[in-house]
């Protein structure tokens, strides 16, 4: 049994979580809501109200992490302002939280992070290409993801995923009936929250650390049909794109994860 802490059970946190005490594990959740410490503690999760900002965090945080040796962080950057402060605040919110990870029991660290911090490269993107974020959001999740890795006091793996999807979260929802919608032939880089929830198993179990993956389903057909598919198997107003070709070609390549951690990806899930 191990005990890790998971802080941010939103969208992905929540599942995980519960999945890692279907494994036996002991498990502390963090919310930054009150309504949801009840929904944590009846799914078996050691529910914490800890609120992250960039100068402050709760008192809970202690508590939070105390006995644990795995600490996992799931909470996204969340940008939306392009001001100089939004730019500074998930980075000073890691920053904030690094001397509590320090003196604590916590030993190794999975940060969740994002293919956006390669760009729109036109290239077959490994670990070993060079970031190049474009968005905001990108650049602060590699800033976050430097601080943490230099850091000697407990090791760090970079969990990188593509678009998320879920049975409750996929964008083809968003692109029903919209019309000259742009890159139609740009490859599609996703991950199924089944997937994203599995790798993380397997990196925690094998004991993976110190190490950065990229993961996104070996799947790549063109935007226009994949999500002309998906409209149609949904009963959706089929979205409709640009017949100007794609400049973007990137495809996120995934197969450090399937030959390192020996991961079989869930396509029937896509």
């Amino acid at each position: 049994m191990k005990k890790i802490s998971v802080l941010g059970c939103g969208w992905l946190g929540l599942p995980l979580a519960k999945k890692l005490i279907e494994k036996g594990n002991s498990v502390k959740g963090s919310t930054t809501s009150e309504n949801k410490l009840s929904i944590l503690k009846d799914a078996g999760i050691n529910p914490f109200l800890v609120a992250l900002e960039s100068e402050s965090v709760s008192e809970t945080i202690n508590d939070f992490l105390a006995e644990s040796e795995i600490l996992i962080i799931d909470i996204p950057p969340k940008l939306r302002a392009n001001t100089d402060s939004s730019r500074k605040l998930f980075v000073e919110k890691i920053e904030t939280l690094i001397p509590f990870i320090e003196k604590s029991t916590i030993k190794k660290v999975l940060f969740v992070s994002s293919t956006s911090v390669y760009g729109d490269q036109n290239d077959l993107i490994t670990e070993e290409t060079n970031p190049n974020p474009e968005t905001e959001s990108g650049k602060q999740l590699l800033l976050a993801e430097a601080i943490l890795q230099k850091n000697q006091n407990f090791e760090t793996t970079i969990l990188r995923f593509g678009g998320l999807i879920g049975e409750d979260r996929h964008p083809v929802k968003f692109l029903a009936g919209k019309e000259n919608l742009e890159n139609p032939d740009a490859p599609v880089n996703l991950i199924h929250q089944k997937d994203c929830i599995g790798i993380i198993e397997e990196i925690i179990f094998q004991s993976k650390w110190n190490e950065v993956f990229n993961a996104v389903a070996p799947f790549h057909p063109s935007r226009e049909d994949y999500y002309t598919q998906k409209a149609k198997e949904q009963n959706l107003i089929l979205p409709k794109f640009s017949t100007e070709k794609s400049n973007i070609k990137k495809i996120i390549s995934s197969e450090k994860v399937q030959d390192i951690l020996n991961y079989e990806f869930k396509l029937d899930e896509y």
